[in-house]
Order: structure tokens, then sequence, then C-alpha cells
């Protein structure tokens, strides 16, 4: 029998074939892990990393799928002209775009990891046809390069408002690639608005179904515990593959919102840089990647917040055992708690909701 080389890189298989074999992991969160390493400004959110120090994003996309991502997402988020014309570098909008795309196919095709373009919400999105036609530019645009890198499919991410999210929907089935569409509900000091438009998630991601997405649901702004009760009633109304990307934030019903929540000690809202006392642990993440596969979710991950370890415990959490498998805890080689190792593990899945607080 031919020998089977362990590290040569994988073949490559379309979203919606790995998608039928069964859950597609993906990593996101560049933003927030970029800026704690010490390479993007909080505030601004442009990723300037890609041009100024792209081994850092090289490494970064590595990290993920060595953890268990099945998808390499071109760092292109907040990467749009209006971003950029803010921080006054509208002028690199191309070279930026382009070399993102370029890191992300490296690191994809060295994987056999599935490369996906990215667009996000413009910030600037209105109901007029001015408006709207200037949105769609910069989405055309953006999705040109990503489909010129050779793109298996584009990300369109962070809508509140679902007319946008249908737009960018539009532009990438003209583009002929496979669309991803995920959206976020508002929220107004700490309390649950739905969906911009009047549109439940539910009624949303159906809209955004009838517009061609091949994959609809939610991504960002709510924890684990706040954005799993969504999830049923999006299953219900729509027949494609459903997405779930929370922040692994330990976020409530008070405060559901990574932007919602209050430092008890502080009185202040620590969004976007001193959330790190309401992070949620591996074992968190990992309890909602095991309930959200049960309801019937396929495209699993999380965003603004996620290290690689998180990844790593979803995957694992999905039966899985990426590269960095290898090195996780086993707490009965430790040479003062070796024989008592039970201490350190974790409550039994299913004993509380997913996440905490």
């Amino acid at each position: 029998m031919e020998r089977v080389d362990e590290s040569a890189p994988r073949m490559r298989r379309g979203l919606l074939a790995r998608l039928q074999d069964g859950p597609v992991v993906c990593a996101e969160g560049y933003l927030f892990e970029c800026e704690r390493r010490g390479y993007l400004q909080a505030g601004a959110f442009v990723p300037e990393v890609v041009l100024e120090h792209p081994e850092v994003v090289a490494q970064l996309h590595r990290d993920f799928v060595h953890a268990g991502s099945d998808v390499v997402e071109a760092f292109t988020y907040y990467g749009h002209r209006e971003k950029l014309r803010v921080i006054g570098r509208e002028g690199v909008l191309e070279p930026l775009n382009r070399q993102a795309l370029d890191i992300a196919k490296a690191v994809a095709t060295e994987s056999g990891s599935l490369l996906a373009g990215n667009i996000s919400n413009t910030t600037i999105f209105a109901r007029d046809l001015e408006r709207q036609a200037q949105v769609r530019a910069m989405f055309a645009e953006q999705v040109q390069w990503a489909s010129d890198a050779g793109v298996d499919y584009v990300i369109a991410e962070t809508f509140t408002a679902v007319e946008e999210a249908a737009l960018a929907c539009q532009v990438i089935k003209e583009a002929g690639l496979p669309a991803v569409v995920t959206l976020v509900p508002e929220f107004t000091d700490g309390h649950r608005r739905e969906v911009r438009a009047g549109w439940r998630a539910a009624e949303a991601c159906k809209r955004l179904e009838d517009a061609g997405a091949d994959v609809v649901g939610l991504n960002c702004c709510l924890g684990p515990k706040t954005m799993y009760p969504y999830l049923e009633g999006i299953l219900q109304s729509v027949s494609v593959p459903v997405a779930a990307l929370p922040v692994p934030y330990r976020t409530h019903y008070g405060e559901p919102a990574m932007q919602a929540l209050i430092d008890p000690t502080l009185g202040v809202r620590p969004f976007p840089v001193g959330l790190d006392p309401f992070t949620c642990t591996r074992f968190e993440v990992a309890a909602f990647a095991r309930l959200a596969q049960a309801a019937g979710v396929r495209y699993l991950g999380l965003c603004c917040g996620a290290g690689p370890h998180h990844i790593r415990a979803m995957a694992e959490a999905l039966g899985r055992t990426p590269p960095a498998h290898r090195y996780s805890a086993d707490m009965t080689k430790h040479y003062a708690y070796g024989e008592d190792a039970r201490r350190f593990a974790p409550a039994p899945p299913g004993s509380s909701a997913p996440g905490s607080g």
C-alpha cells in the first residue's frame, strides 16, 4: 500500500464539500489578537499591520490553523475604503487588501486550509440610493481582489443592517463565489434590540438565505451564553448551514454584548481593551461548541478576543485532534498535582448553560 506523506499539505476542498462532511471551524478575531500583540491600534481598528508587519499576520494564521481552524481568513476586516479614509491612508487600500490575501493564500496553500476573503460592515450604510451605491462599490472592489486571489469563498460579517448584509451577499454571488453572511444584533445601553429594521435574527437570516447566502448566522458582540438562545430559531427558519461565531467573553442577559459589560470594580465599560477579566475559559468555549453542534450548527468559530487556545478547545470539543492537540494540558504529569489531577478537570458538559456569569 502506498504510504501517505503526513507532512505534505492537504488537498484543498471547497467550503460546501467540507460542510457536507461535518462542521467547519473558522478562527476570526484578528483585530483583537493583533492589538494584544502590540501591532494594531484599538479604536481605529484598521489592519495596517498587514503592510507594516506581514510576518505577524502570517504567524497568526499559522497559529490558528495549528490550533484547529479549517479556514485561513484574509485579514481585510475594516480594510475598506471608509476606514482607511478616516485615518488618512486611503491610498494603500488596494495594496493592503492584496497583501492580506497573498499572506492568507500562502498559509492556506501550505496547510491545505480553506482560503476565505473578507468584507465587513462599512460603518456608513444608509437606506438612500446614493449611499447604497457607495457601499456597493466598496464591497465590489474588495470582492474583486479576493476573486483575483482565488479564494474559496467570501465571509461578509458583523452587519447590524440586514439590507447591508444582503447587498454584500449580492456582490459576492455576482462574483460567482460562495458567501458566508453573519449578522450581529444591535444593543443600546446594554439592553437588547433586535437586528435593525425590525428583523428578528431568524427572519433576518431567512432573508439572507433568500438573497443567495450559502451559510447564514451570527458573529461577534454576543458571548456564548447570549448567542446560544438565538440559534434554535435560526436553525428552524433556514435550510442552509448555520454559523455561530461568538466572542469569548462572559456576557449575560443583563449585559448581553461585550460592549455592554460593566467592570464591577471600576464601574466602567471595559470595551475594548479591559475585557480580560470577562474572558471565557477554554472549557466554556468547548461547552458552547458541543451544544451548538448538537443543536445543528455546522459552521463554528470565535470572533474578537479569540486566542489559539480557544480554537484548539473548540476543535477538540468537535472530536478533532489538530496539531496543537499534542500540547493540550495533562495535569497527571504535573510534579505537585499529578496524583490529584481530577481537581483541575472542567465541569461536565451540560452542567450549566454555555458561558457563565
